[in-house]
């Protein structure tokens, strides 16, 4: 029996001389490369500083009065005429602009007369001046069922008086939002 168990360790010690001997396997040697560095987003340095919420929410309400303001200017007219003045034509084109960036807003022109003629023709007159402005904007694009008319004639007078500068503030056409003035975007 020892001499079984001499062999068994002359066999068990030859095995871990000759695994431990043996040829490990090649592995091909890894080049060494350079980490790659993702290049961080550079931001541009602000040189001014940002404005104030307080001072961007009161630059957009005197804006939006601004536009609100535009869009609500009276024009005027000559005597016993209902042609648009250039000054009158120039504040519709700024209409033109708010109407068009605010597509729900619809608007009432009313057609005023001063207090020379009777009641049938100042009322008649007042609705050609209010007819006047609206076909200018329609012609220029805006939609002509975003635009209500009516006349007055002389019953709403601006000015009280009997003077050519009173009469002179008293023909005209007034501006009114009838729909969507609570969208209203500033421009």
């Amino acid at each position: 029996m020892m001499r079984v168990s001499r062999l068994t360790l002359v066999l068990a010690s030859t095995t871990l001389v000759l695994g431990a001997c043996r040829k490990k396997p090649v592995v091909a040697p890894q080049a060494e490369t350079a980490p790659v560095v993702q290049p961080q987003p550079t931001r541009p340095t602000n040189t001014t500083p940002a404005p104030a919420a307080r001072d961007t929410m009161e630059d957009y309400r005197t804006r939006l009065a601004a536009t609100r303001a535009r869009l609500l200017e009276t024009i005027y007219f000559e005597y016993d005429a209902d042609e648009l003045r250039e000054d009158a034509k120039a504040s519709l084109d700024a209409k033109i602009t708010v109407l068009n960036a605010n597509p729900a807003v619809k608007i009432r022109i009313a057609g005023h007369c001063d207090e020379r003629g009777s009641d049938e023709y100042n009322i008649a007159l007042g609705r050609r001046r209010a007819e006047a402005a609206k076909r200018y904007l329609t012609d220029r694009g805006v939609d002509a069922s975003r635009i209500e008319t009516a006349s007055f004639g002389r019953e709403r007078p601006a000015v009280q008086g009997t003077t050519e500068e009173s009469w002179s503030r008293n023909r005209r056409d007034e501006f009114e939002l009838i729909a969507g003035g609570d969208q209203l975007r500033a421009q």
